[in-house]
């Protein structure tokens, strides 16, 4: 059924964006609460940190920032695509917030942090706010939408961000707020689509790594990258099939004491199947694999993600980094991950290497030793930060 027009008259640009009614600020909204921890930790934390926020708030150059963002918004008046457009914010703007941002942050420091979730905010706003097309437009973004439903997006994140949740930082700032229901209301919040990742499918491999004597196997996990179908209704493309083959005649050698099988709900858009859940499904309903055996990463929609996302969990199971990992998949894409073109695609994608990759034991299988760098949150990609 179509949407009828827009008969609401467009108040949102009627008053301030930063005015939040007081009331309003007890109400909770677990959905865009977890999905602003996710995407924007170090952003998020401020308003647990009121004196931090204060802080911020007070000094000069800030202060001036902010007011000028205000009355960037404010000259707009009702006109959503201006509204937009005035919510990104500038190299300049984002570099006086950056630098000014409390704590400790990312590895490479909070302002380093602050940096890169202000750049995913305008990420956020210019692909599912102004249409701009994404990096990999047959996977991300909201996909093609009639003009009229654009509107009413936007019409309903201009309100959304004009009104109180606790726990946002719409006192600060409500782009960011702007962009968190840009995502929601394009049915993109992909990235909180399994957390906590600890629990759930994954508690079984979860508790058995916290007595687990990581010094009695050669490698500390086995990574099984994924190649996602590009059917509709397939739920394990043929080679995602051949990898799990490999992955359970390698399990049976003994010296690798869990499986990530890693893969996102990616392939093709708007797929109902998540790669690493159906993984996991024939692993242990085909191969007899145990369930404590196997943990699902089930966010990652590239190569350089797989490996990525893997290391945190190998991190989050308290695995020792200084061991290897063994990658296991078909040959080309093993060729391609061992190859210079990816340390460049990582470099430009990720901005480090999220390991190393090593040794070559067969046409299928690559020793890899992760890095600790893939810890740091970034919402340049939204749907898996």
């Amino acid at each position: 059924m179509r949407r009828a027009p827009l008969m609401v008259p467009l108040l949102a640009m009627a008053f301030s964006l930063t005015t939040v009614c007081a009331h309003a600020q007890t109400v909770r909204d677990a959905v865009t609460e977890s999905l602003s921890q996710r995407l924007f930790p170090s952003l998020d934390a401020l308003e647990r940190n009121p004196a931090a926020l204060d802080a911020l708030q007070d000094r000069p150059g800030v202060a001036a920032m902010l007011r000028a963002r205000l009355d960037r918004r404010a000259a707009c008046g009702a006109d959503l695509g201006c509204v937009t457009q005035a919510m990104l914010w500038t190299d300049g703007e984002a570099q006086i917030l950056a630098a000014a941002m409390p704590g400790k942050g990312a590895d490479d420091g909070a302002a380093a942090q602050a940096a890169r979730e202000i750049a995913g905010v305008n990420i956020i706003l210019r692909t599912y706010g102004l249409g701009q097309v994404p990096p990999y437009p047959q996977i991300d973004g909201a996909g093609t939408i009639d003009p009229q439903e654009s509107r009413a997006r936007l019409q309903a994140a201009a309100w959304l961000s004009q009104t109180g949740r606790a726990g946002s930082v719409q006192a600060l700032d409500p782009s960011v707020e702007f962009a968190l229901a840009l995502l929601d209301g394009s049915d993109r919040i992909d990235a909180i689509g399994f957390e906590p990742l600890q629990s759930g499918l994954n508690a079984p491999a979860m508790k058995r790594a916290k007595s687990l004597d990581w010094t009695r196997f050669r490698y500390s996990a086995m990574i099984v990258t994924g190649v996602g179908p590009e059917v509709e209704g397939m739920p394990l493309s043929p080679f995602g099939k051949y990898h799990l083959r490999l992955a359970a005649q390698r399990f049976a050698a003994g010296d690798v004491p869990f499986l990530i099988v890693s893969g996102g709900r990616a392939h093709p858009r708007a797929t109902r199947f998540t790669e690493a859940e159906e993984m996991r499904r024939a692993l242990i309903e085909r191969y007899g694999i145990p369930a404590d055996a196997i943990v699902i990463e089930p966010y990652a929609r590239h190569t350089t993600t797989n490996l990525r996302n893997a290391t945190r969990l190998l991190m989050a199971m308290g695995a020792p980094l200084a061991k290897d990992a063994l990658i296991v998949c078909n040959p080309g894409q093993s060729a391609a991950i061992e190859s210079p073109q990816f340390v460049t695609r990582n470099a430009r994608e990720l901005g480090y290497q999220p390991g190393t990759v090593g040794r070559r034991l067969s046409p299928t299988e690559l020793e890899f030793r992760p890095s600790p760098l893939s810890a740091r949150v970034d919402p340049r990609d939204p749907l898996d930060p």
